[in-house]
């Protein structure tokens, strides 16, 4: 797992070599998701409503960002930092 945000107490990350669709997860606590990047679904698990509605925020404004890195983990190469949600 390679983390790329954290933010509010969020932690966003990918993995190298992790299954279609592309996607990202986000923890928060004991809370889980993975995100669908083509549209924000979420692909399983569940985020208290604000965390949600801060990781979609996030999410939005760094799309093109996060398909750059989906496409470093299928090449397994090194991510990069992505600037988190002030």
């Amino acid at each position: 797992m390679s983390e790329i945000s954290r933010f509010y107490g969020i932690v966003i990350s990918m993995y190298h070599g992790d299954h279609n669709p592309p996607h990202f997860h986000a923890h928060y606590g004991e809370y889980y998701i993975e995100v669908s990047m083509r549209d924000m679904a979420i692909l399983s698990g569940h985020l208290p409503p604000r965390a949600l509605s801060l990781v979609i925020e996030w999410a939005s404004m760094h799309k093109p960002e996060l398909l750059k890195e989906w496409n470093l983990t299928c090449e397994d190469k090194p991510l990069f930092r992505i600037k988190p949600l002030r």
